[in-house]
């Protein structure tokens, strides 16, 4: 049949190039940077003050722990904190487990 019809040959394939490592690797690094500012970053800010506010808690401070119970503190040791959350009524907790130090009179005003 090919005295009527040409036969048709596929032409060579280009030599396919194989990307640079750095080529290879630049999506992952991009992604690395962009995780590193939006959620590494802010995350390690929160933790330094956090521990900056816990290390800074001292007797009288208001505050209101990870649990949400409003407290004044009576009593501070190296690890925990006493805090007086009723007339009366004393919780020992951890320096950590507080969540924020409340504004001299907030309790007062609940």
């Amino acid at each position: 049949m090919s005295f009527f019809i040409s036969d048709a040959y596929a032409q060579a394939a280009a030599p396919a190039q194989q990307p640079g490592i750095l080529e290879a690797l630049l999506p992952f690094i991009i992604l690395f940077v962009v995780f590193y500012f939006l959620l590494i970053r802010p995350q390690q800010k929160r933790v330094k003050e956090h521990k900056k506010m816990a290390e800074a808690l001292s007797k009288g401070d208001e505050v209101v722990t990870q649990g949400g119970v409003y407290g004044r503190i009576t009593e501070a040791s190296e690890n925990h904190v006493e805090l007086e959350i009723a007339d009366g009524v004393k919780v020992k907790v951890q320096r950590q487990s507080v969540a924020s130090v409340l504004p001299k009179g907030t309790i007062k005003s609940l």
